[in-house]
């Protein structure tokens, strides 16, 4: 392989194409921890290899100081555990089984940081990548897609992590869109990520949480938001194969320190200290909208007293990840972001109860609303809610963000001048004719804080009148002019013969 330098849309690209070796023959929902854990060997090889290259030429044929120091990087890759190791067992028989044992050495020689991230995916599975002829030639296709200059990921060639971390969250992006529903449960759009970014305004030494990771894209982009690395991401993920996706991707962002862990958020929440729930500067995500069976019957009980607003119906637990994410924010300090339906914002019941309660506490500072078809898996409109536990003023800021955006096949996007429009409203805070208003506690308590937000922002437009007189003038000058054109019609016919 040379040293030729891929661009970014070079590595997507040949990435996308890789997926060849598997559409047809296993879902996308499947084939896709196959090709991130493919891409993410190829990472970790690449480095490796540039490491040892660049203690070679510092200590020259000295392989035992060469070795020491190898042993203090950021990973460490067992003998015959590479990606050049797979490339000539290619042909072997058994190359699947070659592949697994590989996996489960890297990550036992980094047990702190990689435990458990493969154990969700088998190369020798019959079930997914048929039978051994079959299996095999499959997998060698995979091996040859990897092994090309587009994808030379070594440090010294492509300079950056930033490639290899994008060409993950393209690759993410797209098995999101493939998967349809499935897709808004590990990925939350790069536009909305930006923008959340943008209104939390995330700081240097900052502890930032998503308690509802997914593939880890939306903590990401919020701590990149910092602008340095002197912050520190943690999370928790129900779904075990979309756990380990996290954990990749934040390996491959440079982020290895990540705190993410393997546990369900409201029924055994992980991030704990001192028998106490981890809290955090800015806690942020894009919970499952309405999740059914949540564990309602438990949350009376709940040692954390995470619900001592009241308890969220059990069909719906959006203000359980409400609650637990505002629980789990730092006093005086702390501030949320999350992404909900809108029907939390007017629903009755327990979750009228539960946001007239967070109103009164005066946590809420902002409801933005967004344009429908954002997000994967579901074309229903959504919206943002700020809370901030350092807030000052009473007033609650409403946004009406659901015409600004671009129309797409699929999905519709948030443009960079809607986003900029929404960021510079939200810090201005004031009332904008159509598109925002400042609404002062006595008129949440009028309308029993309903949230919804056409209470608020009026953006009915009047239709422009109608002249009559005008309109039959136009009228009579059509007919005239329609009549002319039927005798022109009339003698042409005539000279063809056919009047």
């Amino acid at each position: 392989m040379t040293n030729y330098k891929p661009s970014q849309e070079e590595i997507n690209r040949t990435l996308w194409n890789a997926c060849d070796t598997f559409r047809g023959v296993i879902d996308p929902s499947q084939y896709k921890e196959y090709i991130l854990v493919f891409l993410f060997l190829k990472y970790l090889s690449d480095v490796w290899k540039d490491k040892y290259e660049a203690y070679k030429k510092e200590y020259g044929d000295d392989e035992e100081l060469i070795r020491r120091r190898m042993k203090r990087e950021r990973f460490v890759l067992p003998e015959n555990c590479t990606f050049d190791y797979l490339v000539e067992q290619q042909n072997a028989d058994d190359i699947g089984d070659r592949i697994n044992k590989v996996l489960e050495k890297i990550e036992e020689a980094n047990f702190e940081k990689l435990e458990g991230v493969f154990r969700n995916v088998d190369f020798n599975s019959e079930s997914n990548l048929g039978k051994t002829k079959d299996r095999n030639r499959r997998l060698k296709n995979l091996i040859n897609d990897f092994n090309k200059n587009e994808l030379n990921f070594r440090p010294s060639v492509i300079g950056t992590e930033d490639i290899i971390g994008n060409g993950y969250m393209y690759l993410i992006e797209r098995f999101a869109s493939d998967a349809g529903k499935k897709g808004g449960e590990f990925y939350t759009p790069n536009e909305v990520s930006h923008l959340l970014a943008k209104l939390l305004k995330p700081q240097p030494g900052d502890r930032i949480c998503d308690p509802a990771i997914g593939s880890g894209s939306l903590a990401i982009t919020v701590a990149e938001e910092v602008g340095d690395k002197n912050f520190k991401i943690y999370g928790q993920e129900s779904n075990g194969s979309t756990w380990a996706l996290a954990k990749m991707n934040m390996f491959l962002h440079g982020m290895d320190a990540a705190d993410i862990r393997w546990c369900d958020t409201l029924n055994n929440p992980d991030l704990v200290e001192n028998d106490e729930l981890m809290t955090f500067d800015i806690v942020v995500a894009n919970p499952p909208f309405s999740l059914d069976k949540w564990g309602k019957e438990d949350a009376d009980s709940d040692k954390y007293n995470r619900y001592h607003r009241g308890i969220p119906p059990k069909s719906r637990a959006d203000y359980a990840f409400i609650q637990h994410m505002i629980e789990t924010a730092k006093d005086d300090k702390g501030k949320v972001g999350v992404i909900v339906p809108h029907g939390v914002l007017f629903r009755s019941g327990a979750e009228g109860r539960i946001r007239e309660a967070l109103i009164k506490e005066n946590l809420l500072e902002a409801v933005i609303g967004l344009p429908e078809n954002l997000f994967f898996g579901t074309g229903i409109p959504a919206a943002i809610l700020i809370f901030n536990k350092a807030k000052e003023r009473e007033e609650v800021l409403f946004i009406d963000a659901s015409k600004g955006f671009e129309k797409g096949t699929r999905q519709n996007k948030l443009r960079n001048k809607d986003i900029e429009k929404i960021i510079s409203t939200f810090e201005q805070f004031e009332t904008v004719d159509k598109y925002a208003y400042v609404a002062m506690p006595d008129e949440l308590e009028e309308n029993d804080y309903n949230l919804n937000i056409p209470r608020y922002v009026d953006t009915f437009e009047p239709e422009a009148e109608v002249d009559i007189e005008e309109v039959q003038e136009e009228i009579e000058e059509l007919e005239g002019e329609l009549i002319e054109v039927r005798k022109e019609m009339s003698e042409y016919l005539k000279e063809l013969g056919v009047l």
